[in-house]
């Protein structure tokens, strides 16, 4: 009996990867900023659905944020292959996808996106506050973003945005660091709702 993953990704494969719209990481990263300004600006394209176009960035981002990323980035359906955790959080299936992109398909960027008033990130910093235990599943994702939360405890100003920030870069370094990905450029990004801009984190 022919495994349902094999058949998936031997029809995914096929043809051959078409050619991407952005052929390196600093042209895909810029394609994305742009549309993410045009989205912030209020003049979106809104483009179409791509007809077979092939994706250029994955994003990583988060289930909690409210806007998808191709209309804060002022994409087509079909151009960016985006995996979505609370938080961000990895995980091997997030890794494999991330990976598919990037070896089969040729997608030369990772973009991680983190967001604003996180609710994962909230979640968290109560679990930490109060050393409760935490319930089921939601275990998994305290444990991966508490130690950027025990990091940035100290730091004056805002703890849930500090957190936020060093999670998401942690998970970019994470990505980076990893040989599986090293044919594409890797970045992180925190998106504003209030005003629609991402922006870039160091």
């Amino acid at each position: 009996m022919v495994s349902p993953r094999r058949t998936f990704l031997t029809a995914a494969t096929a043809a051959g990867p078409a050619a991407p719209v952005a052929d390196s990481p600093a042209a895909a990263l810029d394609e994305l900023l742009a549309g993410n300004a045009r989205y912030a600006a209020g003049r979106p394209r809104r483009p179409l659905p791509a007809a077979r176009r092939h994706p250029f960035a994955v994003i990583v981002g988060c289930v909690d944020a409210r806007e998808p990323a191709e209309l804060v980035f002022d994409q087509g359906l079909g151009d960016l292959l985006c995996t979505r955790t609370a938080g961000q959080v990895l995980d091997e299936a997030v890794l494999g996808s991330v990976q598919y992109g990037v070896q089969e398909l040729g997608i030369r960027l990772v973009l991680v996106l983190g967001h604003e008033r996180c609710g994962a990130v909230a979640a968290t910093l109560e679990h930490v506050r109060a050393g409760a235990a935490v319930p089921g599943h939601l275990e998994l994702l305290v444990d991966e973003i508490a130690p950027a939360a025990r990091r940035t405890r100290v730091r004056p100003g805002n703890w849930a945005e500090h957190t936020m920030r060093a999670h998401t870069a942690w998970v970019r370094d994470v990505i980076r660091a990893d040989p599986a990905f090293g044919s594409a450029g890797v970045e992180a990004a925190r998106f504003d709702p209030g005003t629609g801009v991402v922006r870039l984190l160091p």
